[in-house]
């Protein structure tokens, strides 16, 4: 979401690096881009004034001027100002008696039932009892949607027929509180504009199970629009937090930045694709180290702790390290990772030069090249797989016609398996797993 703010800031700070001590005149320079820089992203006017205002006159105080790297402070004092803008996180409130009730509410469209899942699915796997509620009876098909994301995730949904939203509810809660059930969330209904009817629904809804979050999801692409939502539904019912959805889309990130200090509500989660694991708890350290190019070497590791099994990836973890394994593993590496999530945003988690290149490549292009070599390896069979040696050149053409590939990309996608093996024998032989770990430092 903030490729486009994350180049131009990058270009900016690279050179500031060259100008040794600053100026006055510099830094007032520096941050007329850095303004400009925040507005194409879509931030909003006011935030950006204030934002920049607050950078500049840190600049020019005393922490910079003696500095020894003035540069490098000024890129901290950034990081630091940008993280205050975006706010303190909060978590949910889940203190006090069970159920906690939950409500998700927000325009159409803006993702709010998935939203609803990923919400429950996350919380249900740190050990609640969750009970997803229909509380949408006028959106087509969306009580199917979401008793269709309860039996994938395996929460149940509480569903009445011709009854209103507001006594749904009521009924829900008694269903939760007898079975027992720690976290209640509703999926209210949501219109195609803010408009009366909606929030004297979501008002009754709230006075019948007084709810401990009103959680309002937004959508990223909307940009400004988001915060005159948020604004809007914060006059009608008490909103706790957000909920950002689509930031993996082609928003430009501005409304993240700007909607803490516009509306005084904080970003609660962040919806980072279509899948029911696609959510993360929102943290303005990380966020701001992703929009300085910093990369989210933290979020990464969660990523793929999520992912793997500990078990089964520590064993390949050796064999990887050792250079002894197989094209089998490779392909069982090759699966586990693209369950961490799209490739686009594995790539703008990396940090340093290895972000910078990476932000280079097309994810896309990047994407077909891993589900290319993917169907060349599962064209293989397992003995062939686990003993590459055996690939003569009839195997390859078979291999190559079974996967829809040419006999080229074949011998491609073994030469560089190969090369792999040899590269990594070759750094454990001149010292182990610190050398390995150099090609990523």
């Amino acid at each position: 979401m903030f490729e486009n703010l994350t180049e131009r800031l990058n270009t900016i700070f690279q050179n500031l690096r060259r100008r040794g001590k600053l100026s006055e005149e510099d830094v007032t320079e520096v941050m007329r881009e850095v303004r400009m820089a925040l507005l194409e992203a879509d931030v909003q006017y006011g935030v950006v004034k204030s934002l920049t205002q607050r950078i500049k006159e840190r600049a020019v105080g005393f922490e910079v001027s003696k500095a020894l790297n003035p540069a490098q402070q000024v890129v901290k004092i950034v990081n630091e100002e940008l993280i205050a803008t975006l706010g303190q996180p909060e978590a949910l409130n889940l203190k006090g008696e069970k159920p906690h009730v939950l409500m998700m509410v927000g325009l159409q469209g803006s993702g709010k039932t998935t939203a609803s899942a990923k919400l429950a699915k996350q919380l249900r796997q740190k050990g609640e009892r969750v009970l997803l509620v229909a509380a949408d009876p006028y959106r087509p098909a969306a009580i199917k949607q979401l008793q269709t994301l309860g039996e994938r995730i395996d929460v149940p949904v509480f569903t009445q027929e011709a009854v209103k939203p507001p006594q749904l509810a009521k009924n829900a809660l008694q269903t939760a509180q007898k079975g027992g059930y720690s976290i209640m969330i509703i999926d209210t209904a949501g219109r195609s504009q803010l408009d009366n009817a909606l929030m004297d629904e979501l008002r009754a809804i709230s006075g019948f199970v007084n709810p401990k979050e009103v959680l309002l999801v937004v959508d990223a692409m909307t940009g400004q629009e988001a915060l005159n939502i948020a604004q809007g539904f914060r006059s009608a019912v008490n909103i706790s937090g957000l909920m950002m959805t689509k930031i993996d889309g082609d928003a430009r990130g501005g409304a993240a930045i700007s909607i803490r200090e516009v509306t005084g509500v904080p970003i609660k989660f962040l919806g980072t694709g279509e899948g029911v694991d696609a959510i993360e708890v929102f943290d303005p350290v990380r966020i701001a180290s992703r929009i300085l190019g910093m990369g989210d070497i933290l979020g990464l590791i969660e990523k793929a702790e999520s992912t793997y099994q500990e078990a089964q990836d520590t064993k390949a973890a050796e064999k990887m390290l050792a250079g002894d394994f197989s094209l089998e593993d490779f392909a069982k590496q090759l699966r586990q990772m693209r369950k961490m999530g799209p490739l686009s945003q594995i790539l703008e988690m990396l940090p340093g030069q290895m972000g910078t290149v990476a932000r280079k490549v097309d994810p896309r292009d990047a994407e077909n090249q891993l589900k290319s070599v993917e169907a060349i390896i599962n064209s293989m069979t397992r003995e062939e797989r686990r003993d590459p040696k055996l690939l003569n050149a009839s195997r390859r053409r078979r291999i190559a016609a079974g996967s829809g590939k040419d006999v080229q990309e074949v011998n491609r996608v073994m030469k560089q398996f190969r090369d792999t093996q040899r590269i990594i024998k070759q750094l454990q032989k001149t010292g182990g797993r610190g050398n390995i770990g150099r090609l990523f430092g």
